[in-house]
């Protein structure tokens, strides 16, 4: 008759088994990442309102209005940030220029940023690169009131963020500057 193997625990595997669920061995092993953690790294406390940790290259916070170099707003009052908009925050009202009604400019801007999703879409529909997101999170406000925000509270943010503003667009290239007769105060092309 072949040897046969026997199924049945020899005394000395139920003792290892029995001194396991006492000790409460798996919750051991479990523990064993969480100690080495503790035990291996220091916190890391920063003194908040003196020093600021650095945020990511993409880190999306307040919303902001740009200007041109010379002080004109960029943004020509197309409404496609609104259009974007998933939650509905931005409302513009838009308006001709006077004597030109191919030229329009916004009027009106208002974003409710206590709604605001900060998810950029504004951003990436505007055409002329009008709003931009800022590095700003302190925004606490006790009156949810204070941040509805207008036209020139807007324009405030992106001056304070944006310091370093780009040239109108027909003055970035010579030929749009040259062949646009809209423009009459542009300078001429030199020769």
């Amino acid at each position: 008759m072949p040897p046969t193997l026997s199924t049945a625990p020899s005394p000395l595997d139920r003792l290892k088994s029995w001194v396991k669920t006492i000790t409460f061995y798996e919750l051991l092993v479990g523990m064993k990442a969480t100690m080495t953690h503790l035990l291996r790294y220091r916190p890391i406390t920063l003194q908040y309102p003196h020093e600021k940790r650095t945020l990511p290259d993409s880190y999306r916070g307040m919303l902001a209005l740009l200007r041109y170099d010379d002080g004109t707003e960029k943004c020509v009052g197309c409404d496609l940030c609104e259009a974007a908009c998933p939650s509905r925050v931005i409302r513009v009202v838009s308006a001709e220029v006077p004597g030109e009604p191919t030229k329009r400019y916004s009027k009106e801007y208002y974003m409710d940023m206590t709604r605001c999703l900060f998810c950029g879409l504004c951003v990436d529909a505007c055409p002329v690169d009008a709003l931009g997101m800022t590095r700003e999170f302190e925004w606490a406000v006790y009156d949810k009131r204070d941040l509805q925000l207008n036209k020139q509270q807007l324009l405030a943010i992106g001056d304070r963020s944006f310091p370093v503003r780009e040239k109108r667009l027909e003055l970035q290239h010579r030929n749009v500057a040259f062949f646009n007769v809209a423009f009459k105060d542009l300078p001429q092309k030199p020769s």
